[in-house]
């Protein structure tokens, strides 16, 4: 599942403020995880160091996708499902971290949240040339089969089993909050102290800005062009994830029909929720709860947000109202008039 950009509001007298003024950021881009990632150092001189770090937190990216990916043919988890029903799949540390991850997001969202769905996701092909309004008897079938309490873990061995030969998993909704993490231990690691990780919209902050004041993230309009934010969030050293119906769908006869899948109806979500941010340093926190809390709807949403330490959410209605959890209120200041505040 991907996620809509968010956008870093990062403009030059911000990120040359403090006592490193005449020290330009180091900015490189690559590409994996289907999406551009661009990789901002701030404040920092040691421009061997800083390429050091990047090209090692590119390398952990690949080896993170080449075995999660489900769209890799030889990836661990495409092994899992090719076997399913079959045999269990020996897996790396990574790759049975997540899927643990993955399940304890599918207890808590009662199911609204279920790596199992893969297939219900290649049924719809929404975002892909072959996207359509599947027939509602193969999405009765489908769904029959998703059930993350079907995947089996071993942690003594590292296998993962899905019970039958009908399921596959995707870690599409996960898997980035968790490469964000490891990109930020990696910064850590090679002491790097301000930057800045877009993966395709999950958004990595590692620790301040140069002049030690918070960073100002824009969380997207949901209704306009990217680029365009309807509000600024003030934060620390963080993960910040959005959710939203507007990134990826296509239109048949007048309704869009968005990748935002729920596994309990098999059809995209429809709850008057069009995008949710999640902001949280856990990134496979973020990333789960994006999704969860999306299908949830407001009130199941924001009642399982407020039910967790240290995470916190915004919302955005149909009918342009913005709600923020209670400990980010005081963070978030709307900026655009068509928007009010909901709570």
């Amino acid at each position: 599942m991907y996620k809509r950009l968010i956008m870093l509001i990062l403009s030059m007298s911000i990120i040359l403020s403090g006592c490193n003024k005449n020290i330009e950021p180091v900015k490189r881009q690559t590409y994996a995880l289907g999406t551009i990632i661009d990789f901002t150092i701030l404040g920092e001189a040691d421009k061997h160091k800083v390429n050091k770090a990047i090209d090692r937190a590119i390398l952990r990216i690949s080896e993170i996708e080449n075995n999660m990916s489900a769209n890799i043919e030889e990836s661990e988890i495409s092994h899992v499902n090719r076997h399913g029903g079959k045999i269990r799949i020996r897996v790396s540390d990574d790759t049975l971290y997540v899927i643990k991850r993955a399940l304890e997001f599918g207890e808590i969202s009662n199911g609204k949240f279920d790596i199992t769905i893969r297939p219900l996701i290649k049924l719809w092909n929404i975002g892909t040339e072959k996207e359509r309004i599947p027939p509602k008897e193969q999405i009765h079938n489908i769904i029959k089969n998703i059930d993350y309490k079907n995947v089996e873990i071993n942690d003594e061995t590292n296998e993962v089993y899905l019970k039958s030969k009908d399921m596959g998993i995707d870690l599409g909704g996960i898997a980035k909050g968790y490469i964000g993490d490891e990109v930020r231990k990696i910064f850590k690691e090679e002491d790097i102290d301000s930057a800045v990780v877009s993966l395709g919209g999950n958004i990595t902050l590692v620790g301040k800005k140069i002049d030690n004041s918070q960073w100002k993230v824009g969380v997207q309009n949901p209704e306009s062009p990217r680029g365009s934010h309807i509000g600024i969030l003030q934060l620390d050293e963080t993960n910040i994830v959005t959710s939203g119906n507007y990134e990826r769908y296509f239109e048949k006869d007048g309704k869009r029909y968005h990748h935002i899948l729920d596994p309990k109806s098999g059809y995209p979500a429809e709850n008057g929720v069009i995008s949710t941010t999640i902001i949280t340093k856990d990134g496979a926190c973020a990333d789960a709860l994006s999704t969860s809390t999306y299908i949830l709807g407001l009130d199941e949403g924001m009642k399982l947000i407020e039910s967790l330490p240290n995470v916190e959410c915004i919302m955005v209605t149909e009918d342009k109202r913005v709600y923020s959890s209670s400990g980010i209120k005081d963070k978030f200041h709307l900026t655009d008039d068509n928007f009010m505040i909901g709570n």
